[in-house]
């Protein structure tokens, strides 16, 4: 059975250059390097620097708003299938499949495969919110300023070190159940079923449709949270609150 990991490459917290315009985090750091050095307890610093407490704060409400946002986004009606970027296809082992169930005019049955997987993604994507909380109300003073002067993708690494495990394990049975509720099972069973029983098939297949979609739905999640990340940080108008605004400024 064929093991699926969420790429690092995917959940770059600045996966967009173009967007970002090269600023990311170190911008950031460029701009508060003197507050921080002066902000080594709660409370320290001087009237109108960046305190250590203050730069975690903005950190966890940047993360908060982004992930929710994100979650948000990806759980309505065509929140994956209708986003190409993200978009659910066949497991590249079953391009095989699509291929030749097309060939023999079986492309409405493909196309509801897909379809159903994306709708199983949405189904499951809110389930993350609770996760993601958790992991962003555990960072710490030390760990804030760690994120600051780490790379363009600390924080993002961050969050994704404390929650792939946990989100990989709490999502795989809410995909199964939403798999099962818009009848994705029922159609990927089809579809193997008549390709396995072709002529022309030579060896048979069947990927795990769960493990798939759940790795292709983090997957998801994540590029949106950097999206909504980039945003907060580039664009004033993200900045929905106080601390983000004085934090992200």
């Amino acid at each position: 059975m064929r093991r699926y990991l969420i790429p690092v490459a995917v959940i770059a917290l600045t996966i967009n250059v173009n967007t970002v315009k090269a600023q990311g985090l170190r911008d950031w750091f460029k701009k508060t390097t003197s507050a921080v050095s002066g902000a080594t307890k709660p409370g320290s610093g001087t009237k109108g620097s960046l305190t250590s407490g203050e730069i975690t704060a903005g950190l966890k409400e940047a993360l908060n708003v982004g992930t929710k946002n994100a979650t948000s986004r990806l759980s309505s009606v065509n929140g994956f299938f209708g986003n190409q970027l993200i978009k659910i296809a066949m497991p590249p082992e079953a391009k095989k499949i699509e291929t030749t169930l097309r060939s023999i005019g079986m492309g409405a049955q493909v196309d509801k495969a897909i379809l159903s997987m994306n709708r199983a993604a949405e189904d499951a994507a809110g389930k993350a919110v609770p996760i993601f909380t958790n992991a962003i109300t555990g960072i710490t003073i030390q760990d804030g300023l760690s994120i600051l002067k780490g790379s363009n993708d600390a924080a993002t690494q961050y969050l994704k070190g404390k929650t792939t495990a946990q989100l990989t394990t709490a999502f795989k049975p809410v995909i199964q159940s939403s798999l099962n509720k818009v009848q994705a099972t029922k159609y990927w069973t089809e579809l193997v079923t008549v390709y396995n029983k072709l002529p022309t098939t030579r060896q048979k297949l069947n990927p795990d449709l769960t493990a798939y979609v759940t790795e292709r739905a983090l997957s998801g999640i994540f590029v949106n949270i950097a999206q909504e990340e980039a945003k907060i940080r580039s664009n004033p108008a993200a900045r929905v609150s106080d601390i983000l605004k004085k934090v992200f400024g």
